[in-house]
């Protein structure tokens, strides 16, 4: 009779198991659906002061394009909102000689970031100091920092910049 009593407990602890794995399965569809429709909670965006402190630089979903379409609701892109200094990145303590000669307000640095899924962004990053673009992974490591990756290839190529909120935004991350 125990033997029956254990059997029918284990069979049953397996049936709700069983049950709860395939609710959950059905829920899982749902909830991914709304993921990839809204930016991951920890999404980098609002105002940042990036490392070299020459430049603030907002980051909100792209602007959608007739060309983009729906592609680009998901897509995060950096404009340059505040110029604060001119200070090389390459050379420290000497002015920037930018090779881009454009102005850098109203300048698109970040384009094309997407969620990878697990909160760090993928996308492109445009250095104007030498007028080149590299790939760029930015991961939010603490409601103030940002940390920005740019790389050439693959991300062991590259190196990281910590960028901070600005003062009036401390507290208030978004």
């Amino acid at each position: 009779m125990k033997a029956f009593i254990a059997l029918t407990a284990a069979a049953l602890a397996l049936g709700l198991a069983h049950t709860a794995d395939a609710q959950e399965a059905t829920a899982q569809p749902a909830t991914a659906a709304q993921a990839a429709s809204a930016p991951h909670p920890k999404a980098p965006l609002g105002r940042w002061i990036t490392e070299s402190g020459n430049l603030e630089v907002d980051i909100a979903p792209c602007a959608a394009s007739a060309s983009a379409g729906a592609s680009s609701a998901n897509t995060l892109c950096g404009k340059v909102v505040r110029v604060l200094a001119n200070r090389s990145m390459s050379a420290p303590g000497t002015d920037m000689a930018a090779a881009d000669a454009r102005p850098a307000l109203g300048m698109t640095m970040l384009s094309g970031l997407r969620d990878s899924g697990s909160g760090e962004y993928q996308g492109e990053i445009y250095n104007r100091e030498n007028a080149k673009t590299y790939r760029a992974r930015l991961t939010p490591a603490e409601p103030d920092q940002l940390l920005v990756r740019g790389y050439v290839g693959i991300p062991l190529f590259g190196k990281t910049q910590v960028w901070r909120r600005p003062a009036a935004e401390h507290g208030s991350a978004q």
